[in-house]
């Protein structure tokens, strides 16, 4: 009698036992045009998780890189695997936005009707009818519920809980929509969980910022944390379970092959440091904290002429009293070459009630031979750009504010850090200048952060939108 058992059936062992062979058979599934390249953080990733199935990890935190396969190891491959040892088991799967939500299911589904899963784990089938889009039931009365943050779980438990960045990253430093989320984690997504004390919950998610989810959870007891650099900060080891372990050295890679050094340096000079330093570094913030450094500013000694083809840009942000208490008008003015590189000539920053604002945009526009005038369409703004639009003389463009003032300010932070911002390296307002921007968003003022924002905004617009017209 021959017991060697056949490649199938090992295989379909292999694929029971080991949830890192699970992911890779996933991903040919969901992905088949695109080369698998391992990497041992997938190990380190599925042997947390498979601690999480045994019953030995209640909360678990695994925070990485984008773009690193995290959303198939955690919202594809885990909830399939966890299906096929229990197919009676309620996985409530998270995502920040409805559509991402919705593909994970599907791409869940496809691998539960893959004829490989099928010969793995014959005991899980979906239930006639019960293949939706965003939900599907065994015919066990298990099954996959997906859900986007802030989204309805009226009348749904689960049996575990997986969360797959709950944060949208354009809404990283948005106080309100941040909040939202942590507040509907603990309103509405912890009731979820049929076993409110030994019901497991997993947050997988690149970090967006200090007071993002994993932020909160990481500073209550009980949370186990894997935290994965794009490079390393400093030596230490990550268990792989059966596998071993790994030591990484300071400086090393997470996974060459898919974002190496060339990639990871360009990345940072096109988010800036703050971002990275959160996105791939999983630290909300840069080494020695703040939004901008005062470093990342390129100088100059004395101001360029002005050549043909040169714009003289002033950036007006409006206060709307004149109280001593109250907010500065303030207005920057720079020197633009094709938008490669810009200069900050002056800037003006004082108290005005409004006819003296508008006489101050008119003498700062004449004084300057200003080519653009920028406004914020918001207060005080607003009526001023109506008046000196109808006198005309002018060539004045209203900025709606679209995002909040941290937003705002990180999106223009590549101009800064790509040497295409130049200052003085010494005027009367530098000092000022310097003490408001370095102190954002903890500083009293933000006036001229305001009007530096706006103008990187203005600067980092798609086309040349301000020549004439207005922005929206």
């Amino acid at each position: 009698m021959n017991t060697v058992p056949d490649k199938v059936s090992v295989l379909n062992a292999l694929l029971r036992k080991d949830l890192s062979s699970f992911i890779q058979q996933t991903f040919a599934t969901v992905d088949p045009g695109t080369r698998y390249l391992h990497s041992w953080h997938i190990d380190a990733i599925a042997f947390e998780l498979e601690k999480v199935a045994a019953g030995e990890t209640t909360r678990l935190i695994i925070t990485m890189p984008p773009r690193s396969l995290k959303s198939v190891a955690a919202s594809v491959a885990f909830p399939a695997w966890l299906l096929g040892h229990n197919p009676q088991q309620k996985v409530v799967a998270v995502s920040y936005s409805e559509t991402l939500a919705e593909k994970f299911a599907l791409d869940c589904l496809k691998v539960l009707q893959a004829s490989w899963y099928r010969a793995a784990f014959p005991a899980t089938r979906i239930a006639k009818g019960k293949g939706a889009r965003s939900d599907f039931e065994t015919t066990r009365g298990g099954g996959r519920f997906s859900t986007s943050v802030s989204g309805t779980l009226t009348g749904r438990g689960g049996d575990i809980i997986i969360i797959d960045d709950p944060h949208k990253p354009e809404d990283a430093t948005s106080d309100l929509r941040r909040q939202s989320v942590l507040d509907w984690y603990k309103s509405t997504l912890l009731s979820r969980l049929n076993d409110p004390v030994g019901g497991p919950i997993v947050l997988i998610q690149q970090r967006v910022h200090e007071e993002d989810l994993a932020g909160m959870l990481l500073e209550q007891e009980g949370w186990r944390h894997l935290d994965l650099q794009a490079i390393a900060e400093e030596t230490h080891g990550i268990d792989l379970g059966w596998r071993g372990a790994v030591a990484r050295k300071k400086g090393d890679l997470l996974h060459p092959d898919r974002l190496p050094h060339s990639l990871l340096e360009r990345r940072r000079l096109e988010l800036g440091s703050y971002v990275f330093a959160a996105q791939y570094q999983q630290r909300p913030a840069p080494l020695g904290g703040g939004m901008v450094k005062w470093e990342w500013f390129d100088t100059y000694d004395s101001a360029p002429e002005r050549q043909g083809g040169d714009m003289i840009v002033q950036s007006w942000d409006t206060a709307i009293t004149a109280e001593e208490t109250s907010n500065y008008s303030v207005c920057t003015t720079w020197l633009v070459r094709q938008r490669r590189k810009s200069w900050l000539l002056d800037v003006r920053r004082s108290r005005l009630e409004y006819p003296e604002l508008q006489r101050a945009v008119m003498e700062e526009a004449g004084k300057w031979r200003a080519s653009l005038v920028l406004i914020e369409e918001a207060g005080s703004g607003i009526q001023l750009i109506q008046t000196l639009k109808s006198t005309g003389g002018l060539n004045v463009l209203g900025i709606k504010p679209r995002t909040d003032k941290k937003t705002r300010l990180m999106s223009g932070t590549p101009f800064i850090e790509a040497g295409k911002i130049s200052i003085p390296v010494d005027a009367t307002w530098l000092a000022d200048f310097q003490r408001e921007l370095v102190h954002f968003p903890r500083g009293k003022f933000d006036d001229q952060v305001d009007s530096l924002s706006q103008f990187l905004s203005w600067l980092g617009a798609p086309s040349k939108v301000g020549m004439v017209g207005r922005m929206c």
